[in-house]
């Protein structure tokens, strides 16, 4: 089929400096792999990304080839699913020009994307590496109920994926349990954690604040429940003090209850560097998470939560993985996702500090540098 002319391609819809901790992660990678091999990076961006790379003097000798994004995480689901299968089209047609004897893809965006590059490997002979940082179509047929011939289809299609790929990535040992069950493959799959900032060197002393909530409170988080468990535990005069920061569907059931108590501070949207420094003033961090999502996905804000120092309140059943990693990295508490068992869990908190010492082993891994490299040896070097 001719010889390739790239060695390396990477495919994420979101990229550095939009994604501020995984699009940071995949350019380290390409600046890593760039060092000894061909590199092109296919991606979506709303500026100039070459231009703003090189006024930031990154991604030496790293391709970039970056349609426009017309969409945001606030459009419609109909602008979305378009501008998803455009980039399907546009990355296939990108990598027939660039020619890459590996590709790297993610699920951002999901099957559709990861699809096209297997069928691009299979007919110019090329080897993938599938990184599902999310298993769709499940997780999102738990927000938004899937046609059944729809999903049968989309499943078909990410096996399919998943089969032919050289390894597969993903975030925790349910998540390998389930690909492994639903694929019936055999290749390889390596557990990697999505990285996060570490707590800012300038933070010192006892943490402030008391108890912190930081990420997308979408419709997987339980925020309808965390925010009537606060309502009842703040009107029965509770003491603790709640800090949101973060967008999402339920933004405004927060933004409502923050108006109706002082002890409620609602932040809005900011960056990945602020919400290191935000959690790591203080003492608990909110983790609640849909039990069954816990078999498709892991909370991104699980990383930079166990990196502030502060101590982890999960909201979710005993047996999900997120329970699972809470206690037995000893990062925190457990509460079940049940109104009269968090108001409780709420005043047991009162006055206590979480002792929490972060394994080093645990700081090492959640370091956006060890995720750049651990990519880079799983994809070019055969790692383990």
């Amino acid at each position: 089929m001719g010889r390739k002319r790239t060695d390396l391609a990477i495919v994420n819809r979101s990229f550095w400096p939009d994604s501020q901790v995984i699009g940071e992660g995949l350019l380290q990678f390409a600046e890593t792999a760039a060092r000894d091999h061909t590199v092109c990076v296919l991606t979506q961006t709303s500026g100039n990304l070459e231009q703003t790379l090189a006024d930031a003097g990154r991604g030496a000798n790293v391709q970039i080839r970056a349609c426009r994004s017309y969409t945001t995480s606030g459009s419609g689901l109909a602008k979305r699913i378009a501008e998803a299968i455009f980039f399907m089209a546009w990355t296939f047609f990108s990598l027939v020009r660039v020619k890459p004897a590996t590709v790297y893809v993610s699920t951002n965006p999901p099957v559709v994307v990861p699809f096209v590059v297997a069928v691009y490997c299979r007919l110019f002979r090329a080897a993938y590496v599938y990184h599902l940082q999310d298993i769709h179509p499940e997780a999102a047929n738990i927000v938004v109920p899937l046609n059944r011939l729809v999903f049968k289809v989309l499943q078909a299609l990410d096996n399919f994926t998943i089969r032919n790929a050289a390894a597969a990535v993903t975030l925790s040992e349910d998540m390998r349990t389930y690909i492994n069950a639903r694929a019936s493959g055999d290749i390889p799959i390596h557990l990697l954690d999505n990285p996060s900032f570490d707590r800012v060197p300038a933070q010192t002393g006892l943490p402030e604040g008391d108890v912190v909530f930081c990420g997308n409170a979408g419709r997987l988080q339980r925020i309808p429940l965390v925010v009537a468990a606060i309502r009842a535990y703040l009107k029965a005069g509770g003491g603790l003090r709640f800090t949101f920061a973060g967008g999402g569907v339920h933004a405004q059931d927060i933004e409502a209850l923050a108006s109706e108590y002082e002890q409620v501070q609602y932040k809005g949207v900011i960056s990945a560097v602020e919400a290191a420094e935000l959690v790591a003033g203080h003492r608990w961090a909110l983790l609640p998470i849909d039990d069954e999502v816990t078999r498709y996905a892991f909370p991104s804000k699980s990383s930079g939560y166990a990196l502030s120092g502060a101590g982890v309140l999960a909201i979710c059943g005993e047996g999900t993985s997120v329970a699972r990693w809470v206690r037995d990295l000893n990062l925190g508490v457990v509460c079940e996702p049940e109104h009269d068992a968090l108001i409780a869990c709420f005043s047991s908190l009162e006055g206590a500090s979480a002792p929490i010492t972060v394994p080093d082993e645990l700081r090492e891994r959640l370091q956006i540098s060890h995720f750049a490299q651990r990519l880079t040896d799983i994809t070019l070097a055969g790692g383990a």
